[in-house]
């Protein structure tokens, strides 16, 4: 047993992995939703092992991608198994990001000092996405075939240089054996740059630790990763697995397309060409815009935004309050069902109503951070004049007033400060009395000098 806390202690790569596993400071508040960052952890490490044996058996060939995953499925053992896991494991992975990305914006971990941990995640995002397409494309199926070619026109939108970069995306004038070996070669690369930028994600967040569902500073009742929180997240693996392979084993294709089990066809266009459901929202902003360059825009800047809210708000004089408040709450559950709808409209054809449904939900999508923006605005400008009113020492002491005291000598002293700040100006002293009743609740129990009041 010394033996190996002498390894732990002077090896610098166990101790980190103990740090981080075991003695890492958590708030005891978390509740399941902070699972869901290590489940994308676990969806990652399973797209990554799957998809590295699925390219063991692909041939990147426009006459025989097809027929690849067709002898991956019949012939190879088990490979109907590794390539169920890999589609089902990439609507997974996506599902458990933005359940990880709702819980952000809920409860405002963009805001700082975790700015910089909110950004790596977004542009974690982004790369999934990326990463996702190019695998879509890969089957090589009629609906793959027509994604790529429907998405990569979007760049045609960009003034000037626009069908030049559509003929360097293709790798010729269409979508053939180029596009397909230089989508394959990015979709084995992008898993690994994401997986690094998922270990920076982790040291942005062990720098400022883990934001908390009441909103308290993360070094208020802290307590250790292991064993509390081990257990919970194994808890949440044996959850995720039970619904990931029902999908697997029962019904492997529902979240697929059935038209992707046609070989592709240049000369025949599906009658309605549909992205994987986890595109579906982006879609329906994309087809909400009647002009195409603005279309794309909106596409880009429908993600850009998250990338952007950060270091839009004033993160030096937020009131939190807000950020947890009834308020907030309300419009979050409203971005939320909108976004629902943006998916729904996503996956219907372009006529009325589904048209103008999807054109006003995608003008919410973006008027909700504006919304946001102006409420800050608003709630900072409150606490500015609220402590022009009350003093700012005033605020602080207000604030601790649930704070351990050691002794009785702190306590008294601490209530005459307290009144002393108080008596500066009417307002302040209005406010003396409720703190001053509510710290002898609280401690009329603690000190002998208390106890002689009764309440």
């Amino acid at each position: 047993m010394l033996e190996f806390k002498r390894v732990i202690q002077t090896n610098v790569i166990i101790k980190t992995i103990v740090n981080v596993l075991v003695y890492y400071p958590t708030s005891a508040n978390l509740n399941y939703f902070w699972n869901f960052g290590s489940l994308a952890g676990l969806c990652l490490l399973i797209q990554i092992i799957t998809g590295i044996f699925l390219a063991m058996h692909y041939v990147p060939h426009a006459d025989l991608a097809f027929l690849s995953v067709e002898h991956i499925m019949r012939d190879v053992n088990n490979g109907w198994l590794l390539r169920y896991v890999h589609a089902n494991g990439a609507s997974f992975f996506f599902l458990v990001v933005y359940i990880h990305v709702f819980k952000g914006v809920f409860h405002a971990s963009y805001v700082f000092p975790r700015h910089f941990l909110w950004c790596s995640g977004v542009t974690i995002l982004l790369l999934m996405i990326l990463t996702a397409f190019l695998g879509y494309v890969l089957p090589w199926g009629q609906m793959s075939f027509w994604a790529a070619t429907v998405i990569t026109n979007l760049a045609s939108a960009v003034p000037l240089v626009g069908n030049k970069i559509v003929f360097w995306l293709w790798g010729g004038f269409a979508v053939d054996n180029a596009t397909l070996n230089r989508f394959f070669s990015l979709h084995y690369l992008l898993p690994f740059v994401i997986a690094a930028l998922a270990v920076l994600h982790i040291v942005f967040l062990h720098e400022h630790g883990s934001s908390s569902p009441t909103g308290l500073p993360p070094k208020i009742d802290n307590v250790s990763f292991s064993p509390y929180f081990i257990v919970k997240d194994l808890f949440g693996f044996w959850v995720f697995f039970i619904f990931f392979f029902i999908f697997v084993f029962f019904y492997p294709n529902v979240l697929g397309h059935t038209d992707n089990y046609i070989p592709a066809n240049p000369l025949v266009t599906p009658t309605h060409i549909v992205p994987e459901w986890y595109f579906l929202p982006f879609y329906a902003i994309l087809r909400s815009i009647p002009d195409k360059l603005m279309g794309v825009i909106s596409l880009l800047n429908s993600i850009l935004v998250l990338l952007i809210i950060p270091f839009v708000f004033n993160t030096e004089k937020l009131n939190k309050g807000f950020l947890h408040s009834s308020r907030h709450k309300f419009l979050f559950w409203i971005f939320f069902f909108n976004c629902l709808v943006l998916g729904w409209i996503g996956g219907k054809s372009i006529e009325t109503p589904y048209y103008e449904i999807g054109q006003v939900a995608t003008i919410f999508y973006f008027a909700y951070f504006f919304i946001l923006f102006v409420f800050d605005l608003i709630n900072t400008r409150e606490v500015v004049v609220s402590k022009k009113i009350m003093g700012s020492d005033f605020l602080d002491y207000f604030s601790l007033k649930n704070k351990n005291f050691r002794n009785e000598f702190e306590f008294w002293g601490f209530v005459l400060n307290l009144a002393y700040i108080s008596s500066q100006n009417f307002f302040s002293t209005l406010f003396f009395f409720h703190n001053f009743y509510t710290l002898f609740l609280i401690n009329k129990n603690k000190f002998n000098s208390v106890k002689f009041f009764r309440f």
